[in-house]
């Protein structure tokens, strides 16, 4: 395939399959595909934007598509048609890719395919008519409500209302920046704009591994929010604290950084290898115990316990936009009972005295504030330390009424967003 841009079309088509067909996740889906496509850095860059463009305004897409076609054919008779129709429209609307040329690479894919060449003729028809009419076309429509699945946008309008849930649909619709949280503040890189807390945010960063400062360990990458829960902690230094749930790193980095004195608790063995990667790039130490937080009997109880609980994770969908269509509110059920179990364990964990600190990167209502509510109902020896807006660097808004940490995508708005966390400190008492 010697045309330009032609192995990035053909990857992005794969992968857009693997996510929307076999319900993937998109990192997964990059992580094994990308590598095997063997392709330059560049088509690399445009493999990615092309597939996660696609997912992040997939509504919108599916809709405008169904709009054009009277009857969209079965996946089963017509293979990648409708990935291609996806793709070759995300070209056209969103990446400002000239008409003529991804109207011909799309025709080229599906020649390329025994299904997918019958229906050249639809797909030719299809996407010329969307050169010319796509954009009026999709003025006319509610991107934000069509971006967000019913699902989502029903529970989200009843938890924070109509407004709310639209700026967090515009929040999701933009390409998110890079967070990346330093070892010593003295660091900077170029162009970067500093957020509280030794955190640097980039905008099109590119390749991680090609970021200054990243082989020397001066840094790792953590959105603004996600910072946030460690910190509720308070001051660490020289105490020990028990991270449950602990991979990818990023809190056991931030705890050990400042000074604890860290065990990492991580139960997959991909993602502990993960982990203490990270960390050894990073020069920096922990105790590593690979197990089910349901089965890990500490030595001896931790004056600070955190639980970054298994979720849903709808508060990471700006940096993962293929969440609101492979997931389903059965997903929250089930990581909502457990949960409750997993905070029961970290419970035990902790000295008297000490606290406990729960969080989840989800919107969910469910997986966050009902699960303390349920907690401080059965466990008479905990009580909610709440949190003050002075410990998150005097922003009124990540403060819930109950007292506790809820960050929203639509916050920082100006400046990029950040993820969706909640996050409650409990005493035992």
């Amino acid at each position: 395939m010697n045309d330009p841009g032609q192995p990035a079309r053909a990857a992005a088509l794969e992968i857009l399959s693997a996510v929307l067909r076999k319900h993937r996740p998109l990192d997964a889906a990059l992580d094994e595909i990308l590598p095997r496509a063997n392709l330059e850095p560049r088509d690399s860059g445009f493999a990615r934007a092309i597939a996660s463009e696609t997912l992040r305004r997939f509504g919108q897409l599916d809709a405008l598509l169904r709009s054009f076609i009277a009857k969209l054919p079965s996946p089963h008779r017509c293979g990648p048609t409708l990935e291609i129709l996806l793709a070759a429209s995300c070209e056209l609307l969103f990446l400002d890719v000239p008409a003529h040329a991804a109207v011909d690479a799309a025709n080229k894919l599906a020649a390329r395919d025994q299904k997918a060449v019958h229906f050249k003729p639809l797909i030719n028809a299809t996407l010329r008519r969307i050169a010319r009419e796509g954009r009026a076309a999709l003025d006319a429509k509610d991107g934000e409500r069509l971006n967000t699945p019913d699902w989502l946008w029903t529970r989200w309008r009843e938890t924070y209302g109509e407004e709310t849930v639209r700026a967090i649909a515009r929040a999701h619709a933009a390409q998110p920046p890079l967070d990346i949280l330093r070892k010593d503040r003295a660091f900077e890189i170029a162009g970067a704009h500093a957020l509280p807390g030794d955190v640097l945010r980039l905008r099109d960063a590119g390749r991680v591994e090609d970021i200054a400062g990243f082989a020397q360990g001066a840094w790792w990458v953590q959105d603004f929010a996600a910072t946030l829960p460690a910190r509720l902690l308070g001051d660490v230094r020289g105490k020990s604290v028990i991270d449950l749930c602990a991979a990818p790193g990023g809190k056991t980095a931030q705890l050990v950084a400042n000074g604890a004195l860290v065990t990492a608790v991580e139960r997959d063995p991909a993602r502990m290898a993960r982990l203490k990667e990270n960390l050894a790039r990073l020069a920096l130490s922990a105790i590593f115990v690979e197990s089910d937080v349901l089965d890990f009997q500490p030595d001896a109880p931790a004056p600070f316990v955190l639980l970054d609980a298994p979720c849903s994770a709808t508060g990471t969908i700006r940096r993962h936009p293929e969440l609101p269509w492979i997931k389903s509110a059965d997903d929250i059920n089930l990581c909502a009972n457990t949960a409750g179990e997993l905070l029961d364990a970290a419970a035990e964990m902790v000295a008297p005295e000490g606290l406990l600190v729960f969080a989840v990167c989800s919107l969910e209502p469910e997986e966050g504030a009902e699960q303390i509510a349920q907690f401080l109902e059965r466990r008479s020896d905990f009580a909610r330390v709440p949190v003050a807006a002075s410990e998150l660097f005097g922003m009124n808004e990540l403060v819930s009424p109950d007292g506790d940490l809820r960050t929203l995508p639509c916050h920082l708005a100006e400046q990029g967003g950040m993820d969706g966390f909640y996050a409650a400190r409990l005493k035992r008492l």
